[in-house]
């Protein structure tokens, strides 16, 4: 069972923006960073951003750099994932798990125990 709740999600059209955020209900520090992944009907979970839990480094998926800032709140435990300039091919449930940077890849280490997530819906 995952220890993230994801929220924040709902139906926008393309070039709005929304705001997401991960509560953890447990200790992350032992993960190498914090990320949000989307999964799209029939498709596998893609690795959307990924911040680094010892210095706040960010990472980005190319399809979101620009548009999509990912911060952290350690006294809160949470995560957010500001999405803005949102376009139709980024509709999908968006999850949070540990993550961890392989070269350009963002993987994670969910370990296929992922949330309820949150769903995003851009229309056009």
């Amino acid at each position: 069972q995952s220890q993230f709740v994801e929220s924040g999600g709902g139906s926008v059209q393309a070039g709005e923006s929304l705001r997401l955020s991960c509560a953890s209900s447990g200790d992350s520090s032992h993960f190498d960073g914090i990320g949000w992944f989307r999964q799209a009907p029939g498709k596998e979970h893609e690795g959307v951003s990924c911040i680094s839990v010892s210095d706040g480094r960010t990472y980005y998926a190319d399809s979101v750099k620009g548009r999509f800032a990912i911060s952290r709140d350690n006294a809160k435990n949470t995560v957010a994932l500001q999405m803005n300039s949102l376009k139709p091919e980024d509709t999908g449930v968006y999850y949070c798990a540990g993550c961890v940077v392989l070269g350009t890849r963002i993987e994670s280490l969910a370990l296929g125990r992922w949330g309820q997530g949150t769903q995003v819906t851009v229309s056009s």
